[in-house]
């Protein structure tokens, strides 16, 4: 792989339209791969069969079209992609690394207040499933469908993120997790870190919602075999409500800002200040963006968007 390009994504779940934080990140992946001539590859994550939609996946694409937002391979869908996900789960199951959990939703929101949840996960698991014998997880079995686990190996993960500075978590942080739903669906963290060695991802671009997420993706990686790719997590988007930017607290899509009269680069050049690769407001081009673009000038700290 030595001298081969960078591989980088941008990797939206199709279950909305997409506002400017949503874009925020795509318009930073973008300028990150185009600094470094990279491949810029488009993954479709609507492996949340339930929420997902054509309809959103194509208003994206329609979105990143405006914006200028090209790329060079996809788009993929999580979808058309789970015997990749089930070969995974195939191969940890043979290395004694996942485990059938009978645990619902109910069973866990005691543990809301548990130290080191991760964020966009819930709070850490206690391992009440993890050494079952035989024929507890048999009768079990007759009750409910399982959703797996995977067991954390007793280690720490450590990664120097290129927005956020060195991250080190402990062993067992955020306890066993989660690969495949009692319902069937494929959980986040096997079908990321899945696609992410399949297609050879050197460098991930995305929102610090998902930064602890990344041990997990580590301990996966280091399992499944491959080489994890360099990570960036940019600043979250709050509205004035102060909660994560949303179509609640008054954010309007792409689309619906493109059709109240904001032209592609008004868009970019508020991206582009709020982000910090811009000193003042005012509409900027993406060859702009990318003359001004440097991952240093991106804080670690939330973005506060005013309409």
């Amino acid at each position: 792989m030595s001298g081969a390009k960078p591989r980088f994504r941008f990797a939206p779940s199709p279950t909305g339209e997409l506002h400017m934080g949503n874009f925020a990140t795509a318009v930073l992946a973008w300028l990150q791969a185009r600094s470094m001539n990279g491949t810029f590859i488009l993954r479709i994550e609507d492996n949340d069969t339930q929420r997902s939609k054509q309809e959103y996946a194509d208003q994206i694409m329609r979105d990143m079209e405006w914006l200028g937002l090209d790329w060079d391979e996809g788009p993929f869908y999580q979808s058309k992609r789970t015997d990749l996900y089930r070969d995974a789960l195939s191969k940890l199951e043979k290395a004694d690394l996942i485990y059938p959990c009978f645990c619902s939703r109910k069973d866990l929101q005691a543990l809301a207040s548990a130290p080191h949840g991760i964020s966009s996960e819930g709070p850490d698991y206690p391992g009440f499933c993890r050494d079952l014998s035989k024929e507890e997880v048999a009768a079990a079995r007759e009750e409910k469908d399982p959703s797996f686990r995977f067991r954390l190996p007793h280690r720490s993960y450590s990664f120097t993120d290129l927005i956020c500075g060195k991250q080190e978590y402990p062993p067992g942080y955020g306890g066993d997790f989660v690969v495949k739903r009692a319902d069937g669906m494929w959980a986040y963290q096997l079908a990321c870190t899945v696609d992410d060695l399949d297609m050879g991802i050197t460098h991930v671009l995305r929102g610090s919602d998902l930064l602890d997420s990344t041990p997990r993706q580590l301990a996966l990686t280091d399992v499944l075999g491959g080489t994890a790719p360099s990570y960036a997590h940019s600043p979250l988007w709050m509205g004035e409500d102060g909660h994560r930017l949303s179509k609640r607290n008054g954010a309007k899509s792409i689309r619906e800002l493109r059709e109240s009269g904001m032209s592609a680069d008004d868009v970019l050049g508020k991206i582009g200040v709020l982000s910090g690769l811009m000193d003042e407001y005012g509409s900027a081009s993406l060859q702009e963006l990318r003359d001004q673009f440097d991952l240093s000038r991106i804080g670690s700290k939330h973005v506060d968007y005013i309409p």
